[in-house]
């Protein structure tokens, strides 16, 4: 018997870099020339509402960005954030490759992203095909590590707790999913990982 009805993975940080992190904002900085620290604290303000969709993206860049005339448009901001996600270098994207093409569970998304950059890298890197269900913050509406995305995702897939498998490279949303009673690996690196599904025998 397969030991999992479910395996969720985090994105950012595990299968692509990071959508939008402190390295993408100071990449923007420079690029741009905008004052970093006004940047880092605009973003801080709003950026967990953007994540739950309660704000879209023009509002997220009005505030965060273009309070004031900018000698660059929306678009080429926007494009170069979306430009920053790449394939993560020793990531866990082809062992989500092999974990969905094996048919034997649900396999899915458990990530906090806003909307526009979510879509943005679903499609890109393939992911659409890979996950069958998506618990991203931007369509659930809560953000990891509230203990409430968890629920969410358990309620959803209808699955005892310790059916569920999480995977993510942050301790604290590793520990929200533990705590809610799912098996949670820490993501340190496609090797470790493959390790520890082995023994789970996953792979």
């Amino acid at each position: 018997m397969f030991p999992f009805d479910a395996i969720l993975f985090d994105v950012g940080g595990v299968l692509l870099t990071n959508g939008w992190d402190r390295a993408e904002r100071a990449a923007a900085v420079e690029h741009f020339h905008l004052d970093a620290e006004d940047l880092e604290a605009r973003h801080l303000a709003i950026f967990a509402a953007w994540e739950r969709d309660a704000i879209g993206l023009d509002q997220y860049l009005d505030e965060a960005v273009f309070y004031k005339p900018r000698p660059f448009s929306r678009d080429e901001f926007f494009n170069f954030v979306l430009h920053q996600s790449k394939e993560l270098e020793g990531g866990a994207l082809r062992i989500l490759g092999e974990i969905a093409a094996s048919d034997k569970c649900v396999v899915g998304a458990l990530n906090n992203e806003a909307r526009a950059t979510n879509d943005y890298r679903f499609s890109t890197f393939g992911l659409r095909d890979r996950f069958q269900v998506a618990f991203s913050s931007c369509y659930v509406g809560l953000r990891k590590p509230d203990p409430s995305i968890y629920r969410r995702a358990l309620d959803i897939l209808g699955r005892p707790a310790e059916r569920v498998l999480f995977i993510d490279d942050r301790q604290q949303n590793v520990d929200g999913a533990a705590g809610a009673g799912m098996k949670a690996i820490r993501f340190q690196g496609a090797d470790a990982l493959r390790s520890e599904l082995a023994k789970l025998e996953v792979l």
